[in-house]
């Protein structure tokens, strides 16, 4: 089985021969790839816990590659979706990303644009892996603040300084400054404005109030 961490491209077809082609084009730059005949196996194989995407045929025998899109949204899978057909047009490929497809390729279609397209697709679905990561990680360490800590830490946020946050709280300047401390600590963030990007920007206050 795959790790998380290794990017793979999932090709499911019912014709070999376009999944052997595409198989071919993309490990030549080092990309893996596993092939299904149809959804069935893929479904079967598929880690959603991997860093992938799925080139997807639209006519197959039996399971169609819309009725595994609406299978997969049906799961709540984050899998990026590139649909092919030898019978495209444009109805057919408006109901494809209408749906969440991230594009949609008429066969034979341009094996250097294909290439493209996947390498941007894994590139943006590892951003996203890591800003989940990421998210994740400040929510286990916000949980370690006080609760002290954490009505500084907003009053931090909203850009109030020690002087003006140990007046509203009737506490002293050095011990606001002695909690900023520790919540820098707690969260890994170098400066005050680290911590406000990392739990304002990149998160948004809603984040924070729900964490």
């Amino acid at each position: 089985m795959l790790e998380a961490n290794t990017p793979v491209v999932y090709i499911v077809d019912d014709d070999e021969a376009v999944r052997t082609s595409l198989a071919w084009l993309l490990s030549s730059v080092n990309i893996r790839t596993e092939c299904f005949e149809g959804p069935e196996a893929f479904l079967k194989a598929y880690n959603a816990n991997s860093l992938s995407c799925l080139i997807l045929d639209v006519r197959m025998p039996e399971v169609s590659g819309f009725q595994l899109q609406e299978r997969l949204n049906e799961l709540g899978a984050g899998i990026p979706v590139i649909f092919v057909s030898g019978h495209g047009d444009i109805p057919m490929s408006v109901r494809a990303l209408q749906n969440g497809a991230v594009d949609f390729f008429e066969k034979p279609y341009n094996s250097q644009q294909m290439l493209e397209r996947i390498q941007v697709t894994l590139k943006n679905v590892a951003g996203n892996m890591q800003a989940r990561e990421r998210r994740v990680q400040l929510k286990m360490r916000l949980k370690t603040l006080t609760a002290r800590e954490r009505e500084i830490m907003e009053k931090v946020i909203l850009g109030l300084s020690s002087k003006v946050i140990a007046r509203d709280l009737n506490i002293s300047v050095k011990t606001v400054d002695v909690h900023r401390a520790s919540i820098k600590d707690k969260l890994g963030c170098q400066s005050t404005a680290s911590l406000v990007r990392d739990v304002l920007l990149d998160f948004g206050p809603e984040f924070l109030k729900a964490a």
